[in-house]
């Protein structure tokens, strides 16, 4: 049985990363090259070609224990390496909320 994933191309036009959100706290995160997570999104393995990304996004849905909505996100790279969030959505998943958020019942 071929999964989804096989049955859908990826189509990959410049630099990305696989991105989710961690199981335990929710926090996004970012695929490593080892196959571990990070919350560093210059710690994430960047991809440039659809085969990359495809072998990326294999590993991070076979690893739901620790992450959780996986997906490809584009990202660019300064001349001196630097990765940024490359649209609007990854960099308001960067930098957290954009609304200042309640404090918990008893603080």
């Amino acid at each position: 049985m071929t999964s989804p994933l096989e049955q859908k191309k990826i189509k990959v036009t410049g630099p990305v990363v696989v991105t989710a959100n961690r199981v335990g706290d929710g926090a996004v995160v970012y695929s490593r090259a080892d196959g571990g997570w990070t919350t560093a999104l210059d710690g994430a393995a960047i991809a440039t070609s659809s085969e990359g990304a495809q072998a990326l996004m294999t590993a991070a849905l076979d690893d739901d224990l620790r992450a959780v909505g996986p997906y490809i996100a584009p990202v660019k790279l300064s001349a001196g390496g630097q990765v940024r969030p490359g649209n609007l959505r990854e960099l308001i998943r960067l930098g957290g909320p954009t609304i200042e958020l309640p404090l918990p019942l008893g603080c």
